[in-house]
């Protein structure tokens, strides 16, 4: 799909949603797809001389620092702001001049992560916090303002006002992640490194097209190099060898609900690559925290004429892959 005709669909999506009047978190609104839209444009960064300072919208999409304020002109029941940074950065948000009524209806809540039609990225099996501590509840918090902390390079808010003039104020700061984690991508093209340092974690890069990913180095401290072929890719069964990476795919955000296409659980230095045709394709590092793991690759998006053709009577037939 062109960058062009996602944009027309998002704005499509957002008119019907603001139509129907929806009133259901944010969590069961369809609308929210329209959002993977936006990460294929391309984003600017601003001044650092001066505080960037522009309204929210209801449905809105932040990659800049700044103050962002929302003031409802009309009840507004189901709105959400996705806020997405540099792969290598985490991302700080903080409420002030908060006039909403708890009591009535209203909320405002921060979220660890994105959720998109019900699910979670990251998952609940990725995420290092449980899903309770994922959330930031204005209305419950004691104190004047709500801060947060994002683990990864995304975050979102969402929010629920009924009375006109009633509104928040959002300061959204980026910050320095040595060891990046769960990344979500805001490019279809590009290249990255995950390390995971004698830590037992899950990292997933996700990038929200079909594209080609080519493995160029892979480093499992467990491994020998002469153990496997590099060919062998689908269906090692490596998920008992404790450190391994797998590719998946699927047509959600939720790594754990997705198709694993290949895992490796030997270390490479040649290129193995696969074109995933799904509408999310991953890169997951599974690490027992024994070794030190690495694993670089390279990714571009799937041209139409490249995208492979769905196999009958398969289980990937929700999204084709090759």
């Amino acid at each position: 799909m062109s960058v062009a005709l996602r944009t027309q669909l998002f704005l499509f999506l957002i008119s019907v949603s603001l139509r129907m009047g929806l009133a259901r978190y944010i969590e069961d609104n369809e609308a929210s797809d329209g959002l993977y839209s936006l990460l294929s444009l391309a984003q600017k960064r601003e001044s650092e001389d001066f505080i960037f300072r522009r309204p929210l919208r209801c449905l809105d999409m932040l990659a800049t620092d700044g103050l962002f304020t929302f003031v409802a002109s009309k009840p507004q029941l189901a709105c959400a702001a996705f806020i997405i940074a540099e792969p290598s950065e985490v991302i700080s948000l903080e409420l002030s001049d908060v006039s909403i009524d708890c009591s009535a209806g209203d909320f405002i809540k921060i979220f660890d992560g994105w959720v998109l039609k019900g699910e979670k990225f990251p998952s609940n099996q990725d995420h290092p916090l449980p899903l309770y501590e994922r959330y930031t509840d204005y209305c419950s918090s004691t104190a004047p303002g709500a801060t947060s902390r994002s683990s990864q390079n995304v975050a979102m808010i969402f929010f629920r006002i009924h009375s006109p003039d009633s509104g928040f104020t959002l300061a959204v700061k980026k910050l320095h992640n040595p060891f990046p984690c769960n990344i979500m991508s805001q490019s279809p093209e590009g290249s990255f490194t995950m390390v995971m340092p004698h830590q037992r974690k899950n990292c997933s890069f996700s990038i929200i097209y079909p594209v080609e990913i080519r493995l160029t180095e892979l480093s499992l401290g467990q491994a020998k190099s002469n153990e496997l072929s590099p060919q062998r890719l689908a269906w090692s069964g490596c998920s008992g060898s404790g450190d391994y990476v797998e590719l998946l795919g699927g047509n959600g955000v939720d790594t754990s609900k997705m198709f694993p296409v290949a895992d490796l659980c030997f270390s490479l230095s040649g290129l193995a690559q696969m074109k995933i045709g799904c509408d999310n394709s991953v890169v997951r590092l599974v690490s027992s925290g024994n070794y030190i793991n690495r694993v670089s690759f390279q990714y571009r998006l799937l041209e139409h004429n490249e995208l492979p053709k769905a196999r009958e009577n398969s289980l990937e037939n929700f999204c084709t892959v090759e």
